[in-house]
């Protein structure tokens, strides 16, 4: 049974991403990319537009299933070389969290929901993962 994971990452880090095809968290670390497995789900939540920004956005953005393969280096020029794993996202539309929030298994109840999100990525049940995809309109596809 594959598992369910939440990144965390700016809406135009995670744009960017989308349109290429892969994932990157926590500055581009790889610990954290090894323990995505192949097929398993994967929902970006971003808490602003820009990197460093006070633009509060608090919505996830893309959602979609990890390819096979390990994660890999990748030279983005100016001496960062962060690792990304490949994805494939799925049509989707950006949704607020906030209506979520007393659903989520992971936020209900919680005064400080947001407090996982410091971490750059964990784990989520597969109904926080379902409904996350049902928020997004995404139809997901059964893992290989």
């Amino acid at each position: 049974m594959p598992n369910n994971w939440i990144a965390i990452a700016s809406a135009e880090h995670v744009r960017l991403g989308r349109k290429q095809g892969f994932m990157q968290v926590c500055h581009g670390k790889a610990g954290p990319l090894r323990r995505i497995a192949p097929g398993d789900g994967i929902a970006y939540y971003s808490p602003s537009e820009t990197f460093g920004g006070n633009d509060r956005l608090q919505s996830f953005t893309a959602i979609g299933r990890a390819r096979g393969g390990d994660p890999y280096l990748f030279d983005t020029g100016g001496g960062f070389r962060p690792y990304r794993r490949d994805v494939d996202w799925l049509a989707a539309s950006e949704a607020p969290i906030r209506p979520l929030l007393d659903a989520l298994h992971f936020t209900a109840g919680h005064r400080n929901w947001g407090y996982q999100f410091r971490f750059g990525l964990f784990s989520v049940t597969e109904h926080d993962f379902d409904l996350i995809a049902g928020a997004m309109g995404a139809r997901l596809p059964e893992p290989a």
